[in-house]
C-alpha cells in the first residue's frame, strides 16, 4: 500500500490558516504583516503580498492603527479557513 500525500495548501492560505489559529480574528487581534512574517516563517515582503491576495478575495481586512496596517481574517476568511480542514 502506498501513502498519497495530501495535496499542498497554496502558501497564501497558509497564512490564512496562521492568522484564524493564533486568533487574529478581530479589528481588536490584527496583527502586522512583520509579526505575521515571524510566526509563518515567510519573508514579510511575501506575506504582504500574500495579504493583498486575500484582501481582495474578502477573507482578509486591515486596520490602521497609529499609521501601522494590522490584518485580521473576516467572517468568510473564517469559512475559507474551516473548509481547508474539511
Amino acid at each position: 500500500m502506498s501513502f498519497t500525500p495530501p495535496p499542498l495548501v497554496p502558501e497564501e492560505f497558509r497564512v490564512l490558516s496562521m492568522m484564524h489559529n493564533i486568533g487574529a480574528i478581530t479589528p481588536e487581534r490584527s496583527l502586522t504583516a512583520e509579526e505575521l512574517s515571524q510566526w509563518t516563517e515567510i519573508d514579510v515582503q511575501t506575506v504582504r503580498t500574500h495579504l493583498q491576495k486575500l484582501r481582495e478575495g474578502g477573507y482578509v481586512e486591515f486596520v490602521d492603527t497609529s499609521g501601522t496596517q494590522k490584518y485580521h481574517v473576516t467572517r468568510t476568511g473564517i469559512m475559507k479557513v474551516l473548509t481547508l480542514y474539511s
